[in-house]
């Protein structure tokens, strides 16, 4: 009797460890197509890259500074032209 219930044992522990390794193709195989898929609707509405994205920014900062710049060069001209007339 003690050799039976070990080999059903051991063939229970077998049967288990394989259901494991199944379920565990089956979770790579489901990330894997998540991933695919989010990716391909992500190219479908044309999202812009994160690099494009802070490429933009930083010209966009960069701008604002220049016309912040401007904008007080300006004002001192015309204080200066003020001053003048």
């Amino acid at each position: 009797m003690t050799q039976t219930s070990n080999r059903l044992f051991d063939d229970l522990a077998k049967l288990m460890n394989d259901a494991a390794g199944a379920a565990q193709g089956v979770k790579q195989e489901f990330e894997t197509m998540a991933r695919s898929q989010g990716e391909k609707i992500l190219r479908e509405m044309d999202v812009v890259q994160r690099e494009e994205f802070e490429a933009v920014r930083a010209m966009a900062e960069k701008a604002r500074a220049e016309n912040e710049r401007l904008e007080a060069r300006i004002a001192a001209l015309e204080a200066k032209l003020g001053q003048t007339s």
